[in-house]
Order: C-alpha cells, then sequence, then structure tokens
C-alpha cells in the first residue's frame, strides 16, 4: 500500500515564502533609507580595506528586517554567515565552540542577543575586541587558562529590546542601527515586489489597502499579501481586487488599520471589563487568556502607537481615542493623567 505524502506544514511553508521574498543586496531593500547609506558606507569603506567590518547591532521591533539585513551584510562583504541565537547560547562552552569554528571575515549573526547568559556575553566582550577567548582547562587549583586566538570575524547582533544590552557589550558595537516603522507607501513598494516574486496579479487599490493595515511591518504586509492570494486563489480570481482584499482580511480579522483578533480583545477587555482602566498587565493578560509576554510584545506596542492604549505607573489605561475605535462615548476619566499620578504604583508591582 502506497504511504500517504506528507505535505510542509503551513508555518514551514510561510518559512519558505518568507526568506524567498527577502531582499539578496542593499539595492533591493525598501524603506530604511538612513541605515542602508550608514550600512553601504560602512561596508563599502571594509570592502576597500579588505579587511572585515566592523561589529554592526540591529534594533528594533520584530518583523522590520534586522535579519533580512544581516544576510545582506554576509552578501555585500561575499562572506559566509553562521547564524545563531541569544538563548541558544547558555554557556560560555557553546560560545567558544562557535567562535573557534568560524573562519577568516566570516559574519556571526546573534538573533534576539539581549538573551544570552551572562557567562558567555563576558567571553564575547574579549572576543569582539581582541578576538580571541580564554579556554579554562582543569578544575579547581589545577585549572588553567588558555588564550585561543579567533581568526577576524564581524558580529552582527539583533535586538528587540536593546535596552536590555549591557553598556560594555553595546559600547563594543562599531555601528548601531535603530530600525524604524514603514511608511505605507514604503509597504506598498514591498507589496508590489513581493507579488511579482509570487508570480501575483494584484491591482493597485489592494496593494493599498493591505499596506494600510499592515502595521508599518514588512512581515505583516508580507504575511497580508499570502492570505489574500490565497483567498483569492480559492475563489478562482484571477486578479486580486479591493474587495477581494477586503473579503480576505475581514476573515482574518484584521480591522481597517490593522488592529488584529489579540489587539481587539485587548482594548475590549479593558475597556468593557475594566471600564478603561488603569489595570496591571498580567490581570489584562487573564482576561484576554494570553501570556503576559504576549500581550507586551505583541498587542500593547501597535496599541500604544495608534493612541489607544497609554502605559501609566499605576496599569494600563485606555484613550479616548481607544474607546471611539469600539464606538463607545469615552467617560471623562479616559482622559491620560485624571487617574494616574507620577507617584501611583502599577498594580502588578504592588501584588
Amino acid at each position: 500500500m502506497r504511504e500517504p505524502m506528507i505535505n510542509e506544514s503551513a508555518d514551514d511553508a510561510d518559512r519558505v515564502a518568507e526568506l524567498a521574498l527577502r531582499p539578496k543586496n542593499l539595492g533591493e531593500f525598501v524603506g530604511q533609507l538612513r541605515v542602508r547609506e550608514q550600512l553601504n558606507l560602512l561596508l563599502s569603506a571594509a570592502r576597500e580595506r579588505k579587511a572585515s567590518a566592523d561589529h554592526i547591532l540591529f534594533s528594533g521591533p520584530p518583523g522590520l528586517g534586522k535579519t533580512t539585513l544581516a544576510m545582506i551584510v554576509a552578501t555585500e562583504m561575499d562572506a559566509p554567515i553562521r547564524i545563531t541565537s541569544g538563548p541558544a547560547i547558555q554557556h560560555a562552552g557553546d560560545l567558544a565552540s562557535i567562535l573557534s569554528s568560524l573562519v577568516e571575515g566570516e559574519i556571526l549573526f546573534l538573533d534576539e542577543i539581549h538573551r544570552m547568559s551572562r557567562p558567555a556575553e563576558e567571553m564575547l566582550y574579549l572576543a569582539m575586541e581582541d578576538f580571541r577567548v580564554d579556554v579554562i582547562v582543569g578544575k579547581g587549583a589545577g585549572a588553567t587558562s588558555i588564550p585561543l586566538e579567533l581568526p577576524h570575524f564581524t558580529l552582527v547582533g539583533a535586538t528587540t529590546r536593546a535596552g536590555l544590552l549591557p553598556s560594555p557589550l553595546r559600547d563594543r558595537f562599531g555601528f548601531t542601527a535603530q530600525l524604524d516603522f514603514y511608511e505605507n507607501d514604503e509597504l506598498a513598494q514591498i507589496i508590489k515586489r513581493s507579488s511579482d516574486l509570487l508570480e501575483i496579479e494584484i491591482h493597485e487599490d489592494a496593494v493599498v489597502e493591505i499596506a494600510s493595515r499592515s502595521r508599518g511591518t514588512p512581515r505583516v504586509a508580507n504575511r497580508l499579501l499570502r492570505r489574500v492570494r490565497d483567498y483569492a486563489q480559492v475563489n478562482k480570481e484571477k486578479i486580486i481586487q479591493i474587495e477581494h482584499a477586503h473579503s480576505a482580511l475581514k476573515i482574518y480579522e484584521v480591522d481597517h488599520i490593522g488592529l488584529d483578533r489579540l489587539d481587539k480583545a485587548v482594548l475590549t477587555a479593558l475597556i468593557k471589563n475594566f471600564n478603561g482602566g488603569p489595570v496591571g498587565v498580567s490581570t489584562l493578560a487573564m482576561a484576554v487568556g494570553e501570556e503576559i509576554e504576549t500581550i507586551e510584545s505583541l498587542a500593547e506596542p501597535f496599541l500604544v502607537r495608534m493612541g489607544f492604549l497609554a502605559r501609566t505607573p499605576r496599569g494600563r489605561v485606555a484613550t479616548a481615542a481607544g474607546w471611539s475605535h469600539l464606538g463607545i462615548k469615552p467617560p471623562l476619566s479616559a482622559q491620560i493623567g485624571t487617574d494616574a499620578t507620577l507617584f501611583d504604583q502599577d498594580p502588578d508591582i504592588a501584588q
């Protein structure tokens, strides 16, 4: 009997598609003009010197292109790239084994660098500055330190929380770039490029509509484009029109400004369950059935950026704009500052 074929999971397919859509060089990269100009100058100078580029740190919210830029650095320098992450390096020995296997000029990309363990972090200081590590052999009184010379390499770090990086580590990067959210016209360019790569025919109005709901984030824009493509494919539509985008995004619960199910659940719970706050984030997380980290990393940043939610010393508060977005008349207490003072304490801390 013939075995059934095992297809890729949806998540794996999305990752493959996302990888295929990544720009390969700085010329293809859309947006982040200031960062691109600075990075181009840095890499061009390193190529002329025939030397490794200075260590680079990219910081900013998820989905803005930190990993893509790391891969572009490797392409522009014509160098191999080694990819790992902070959580994967829990011991100094883990880092030592990676560093000792690098070749001259290689790019080491360390994602979520702020989550690296302290012993590995301290080893990295020496590796970045002097291109050597001290390997401890033996234990107790008989232990000896053997210096191990490393080839010159470029460390590219990425972090969503630059404030958690200790100063000694942050200061060892020769170039630090803060990535900003994208404008809608930049997202439209990205969607057009992605639709060409995916061989999708899409009307200009649909492109603009998807861009306006993409939260200023290319990763979200590409994901929404793929979901709209799926809708058009299932409904046998050859060209994606704006009405197809509307219908698809309604199915996936993405509203006209980009709020998704989680965003609306948080805002609704804050307003309807707690009368607009203030309320601690742990209580809010329990109300919507999500983890605190999920609320803080996925929902809050966009709600704060849109002006629907404020973080005060006493907890989270819905603003007048947040009440209005749900179609509810805001009370006087929704004005920021009426319920919170500089000396009030966050309910989660008080607990």
